[in-house]
């Protein structure tokens, strides 16, 4: 299914187009350069207050909600519209855009969806990555998928179920997961692996025949990584992949990010994955995590990868 396009809100389709100046309009371009000019008035903030309300308008109709917004989401946008810095007029700013968001709240969008190839998640899916809530299923193999098409499908994704079924019913049970993919094309495996109330992630670097397990809580569950060891190895044994069938090296001691609580680590094993599957540095902490579930929101409504934060 071919998703929903969305309107980029700080692209052009934000942008005002040319009217010829009424005297609605002369007045707006008054008081624009007035704002530019930084100085205020009554008429200053209530244009002000007018691309705010716009502005949040829209961020609530592509998103269903501000779980994602950030404060330099606003900032970002009033200064490329106004072409000037409003460092100084945050305290202005941010009260209107609490009043607007109080106001807005009351009409929540119970209907949104983002649709996604097989994929369908609902406002109370997105929501778990509101605040610390822990992440379900349906977020962590939905931006699998994701990660899977910013690699250009170098990187393999296995969803949050495999580990499961594999080890409920041994390698007959997910045989005909890969039917359609040659594992061993690939440059890397990902897996996630929801240990009942703990999320850990094992990786297979097909290239160097390394497996590493990477958790957020330094547990260093070894028989998760040699689970998927034993996998890999009967996998390439039917897919006659001789070279595959042994010499691999297992590493349960990556130096990797840490959270510091109970809650976040299923974030961290999709900002594991997206900075492996990207080739960047896992250079991030428990301090940027709200700022990243944030990203991650983001990122499913748009249905594709920043590369960029």
């Amino acid at each position: 299914m071919v998703p929903v396009q969305r309107p980029d809100v700080d692209g052009p389709s934000r942008q005002f187009t040319a009217v010829p100046p009424g005297p609605e309009h002369v007045t707006d371009q008054v008081a624009q350069e007035r704002i530019t000019g930084r100085k205020t008035s009554q008429t200053d903030i209530g244009v002000l207050r007018r691309e705010i309300q716009e502005f949040l308008k829209e961020f609530h109709r592509m998103y269903g909600c501000f779980i994602p917004l950030h404060k330099r989401d606003i900032l970002r946008h009033l200064e490329r519209k106004f072409h000037t810095d409003f460092s100084d007029r945050k305290k202005v700013i941010f009260s209107e855009v609490i009043k607007y968001q109080t106001a807005i709240v009351q009409k929540p969008v119970p209907s949104f969806q983002v649709v996604y190839k097989k994929h369908t998640l609902t406002l109370d899916d997105l929501s778990t990555l509101a605040d610390q809530n822990w992440l379900n299923d349906q977020v962590i193999n939905m931006y699998g998928e994701l990660i899977l098409e910013s690699s250009h499908h170098q990187v393999h994704f296995l969803n949050s179920f495999f580990h499961r079924q594999l080890m409920t019913k041994g390698y007959d049970g997910v045989k005909r997961w890969t039917k359609q993919v040659d594992l061993f094309s690939k440059s890397l495996l990902l897996v996630p692996v929801h240990l009942e109330v703990h999320w850990c992630l094992v990786t297979a670097d097909i290239d160097k025949k390394k497996i590493c397990l990477y958790d957020s809580q330094g547990i260093s569950l070894q028989k998760v990584a040699r689970n998927i060891l034993k996998y890999l190895m009967t996998e390439a044994k039917e897919k006659k992949h001789s070279d595959f069938e042994s010499g691999w090296e297992v590493s349960y001691d990556e130096i990797i990010p840490q959270q510091t609580n109970e809650n976040d680590c299923g974030v961290f094993i999709l900002e594991y994955s997206r900075c492996l599957a990207l080739a960047k540095p896992l250079q991030f902490s428990q301090r940027d995590i709200p700022k990243i579930r944030k990203r991650i929101y983001k990122e499913l409504c748009d249905c594709k990868i920043h590369e960029q934060p």
